[in-house]
């Protein structure tokens, strides 16, 4: 039930992306950034100056100072600790109850601290949308278009992926931007979203779109 240790592992260059089946083009004026889960519970199983986390960490913060600077909202999700059992539903069946309340589980990584303008949703289940606002939030503000970056990429990010597509929200994954347990279920998760819901982009290209 515990998360696994992960053994670094390269992030993804941007010749190595799988080709996305949708013509997606990220657009500053309609984009919204995700920092997903990036909370010191899920980020402790990773070794702390290796890749993934490292990088990974660097450009996010590098897409979030983006955003900001152009206008764009910046949303994150954390889950709250010591959840109740009946609260917590099934993911107890597969990982236990979570994190506690203590500070060294429930607090974003200090580098990548939100900043007053963002907004920070409590995360209830996998996809960022189940039990949010997130999509009202995005519509109010005319945005129609979502960039994920965090962890995991083949539970949480690809599922808020799949979950935007349904929503007729057009999903981008941060391809360099996010860590998994492995690099088999982190290309794992950007082949799956190529294939049926979103586009997988490089950090160097998305500072692009967002300049």
């Amino acid at each position: 039930m515990a998360l696994p240790t992960i053994p670094p592992y390269a992030l993804p260059r941007a010749e190595e992306l799988p080709a996305p089946r949708a013509a997606f083009r990220l657009e500053r004026q309609r984009a919204a950034l995700l920092i997903h889960d990036m909370q010191n519970y899920f980020l402790r199983v990773f070794a702390p100056e290796a890749a993934p986390l490292a990088p990974m960490v660097g450009n996010i913060a590098r897409l979030a100072a983006a955003a900001r600077a152009a206008g764009v909202p910046v949303f994150y999700t954390a889950q709250q600790g010591a959840q109740d059992r009946r609260d917590r539903g099934l993911q107890a069946e597969l990982w236990g109850p979570g994190m506690s309340r203590a500070p060294e589980h429930q607090a974003i990584l200090a580098a990548l601290a939100p900043a007053p303008s963002d907004i920070v949703l409590v995360k209830h289940r996998y996809s960022a949308f189940q039990r949010s606002n997130l999509e009202a939030l995005m519509r109010a503000r005319g945005r129609d278009q979502l960039v994920i970056t965090g962890v995991y990429a083949h539970i949480g990010c690809q599922l808020t992926a799949a979950e935007a597509f349904m929503r007729d929200i057009e999903p981008f994954m941060a391809a360099d931007a996010l860590g998994d347990f492995s690099r088999a279920a982190h290309d794992g998760a950007l082949a799956y979203v190529a294939a049926v819901c979103g586009v997988p982009l490089p950090t160097a290209r998305l500072l692009e779109c967002l300049s």
